[in-house]
């Protein structure tokens, strides 16, 4: 299934997304994709109601706002340097373990929101990304196979980044991951099911329709059981929480040119195969 949320920002209605550009409101059946609905059975829920009410399907209405298709995680986890490409670009060595750090959770936004670049900010940079959303406890797992068990869905994320306040200004990497609007996630989750190979999907970001990242999730370093493996070792992942999975070469820090970061005006899209595609604009924080 094809998860969205369509509405103004708190307002917005869960629906499933059908074939032909259809929508199904499941409003009646939970008020949101919240943590307790997908730890409680919702998934299987909704595909039943699909699967009776196919028929209710209405046309995917024109000029809404499509929101983030989950409400705020309660976590953001993230993953660095897990493409090889990325890390070398940015001189980096492979890492032997996942490189995780966290993203503050009302980062979230929709996938066509406006992006807000920080005040003071010389470089804002983009990164296209798989997102995760947890669907079971995860807690010491022993496999990467029972990781890959504890997936809702998966998403498209671009994991926004200031790399000045992220490497220059000393401390962790959080405080130049975590800006308002910085972490557009949609339009869809895809449920696992409809999902086999994580580890074989394409994925591609343009900025002002110029081609800036392309490869595809066979390039992870870490694959996603993996990941949520290793992660559970270290905290507690709870239904409702998102991994960024790490991003592939051809981000603006390593280039080393200031016009390469992005500037008020600046739009960018980006998608992944079978998950849908974002396009969105940045502009100055308020």
């Amino acid at each position: 299934m094809k998860l969205l949320r369509i509405g103004e920002p708190g307002r917005e209605r869960p629906y499933v997304a059908l074939d032909g550009n259809l929508v199904l409101d499941v409003s009646d059946l939970t008020t949101d994709f919240t943590p307790d609905f997908l730890a409680g059975g919702g998934l299987d829920r909704l595909r039943a109601a699909v699967a009776e009410r196919a028929a209710e399907a209405v046309p995917m209405p024109q000029g809404v706002r499509v929101g983030a298709p989950v409400p705020r995680p309660g976590k953001i986890v993230c993953i660095g340097l897990n493409y090889a490409d990325h890390a070398a670009e940015t001189g980096a060595e492979i890492p032997k373990e996942p490189v995780v750090f966290m993203k503050a959770p009302d980062t979230v936004v929709g996938p066509n929101d406006e992006v807000r670049i920080p005040r003071g900010s010389t470089k804002t940079d983009y990164e296209v990304e798989l997102g995760v959303l947890i669907g079971a406890r995860a807690r010491y797992l022993e496999s990467a196979r029972e990781g890959l068990a504890a997936v809702a869905g998966y998403l498209v994320c671009n994991d926004v980044s200031e790399r000045e306040f992220q490497l220059e200004r000393g401390g962790t990497w959080d405080k130049g991951k975590s800006c308002e609007t910085f972490n557009p996630a949609g339009p869809y989750l895809v449920t696992a099911d409809e999902v086999p190979d994580p580890g074989a999907l394409d994925l591609w970001l343009d900025v002002n329709g110029q081609r800036r990242q392309s490869s595809n999730t066979k390039n992870l370093i870490f694959g996603v059981g993996e990941i949520i493996r290793y992660v559970s070792r270290f905290m507690v992942l709870e239904p409702g929480d998102l991994i960024n999975t790490g991003t592939p070469g051809g981000v603006a820090l390593a280039t080393g040119r200031a016009e390469d970061y992005l500037k008020p005006g600046d739009v960018v899209e980006l998608g992944i195969s079978g998950l849908g595609s974002q396009r969105v604009t940045f502009v100055p924080a308020p």
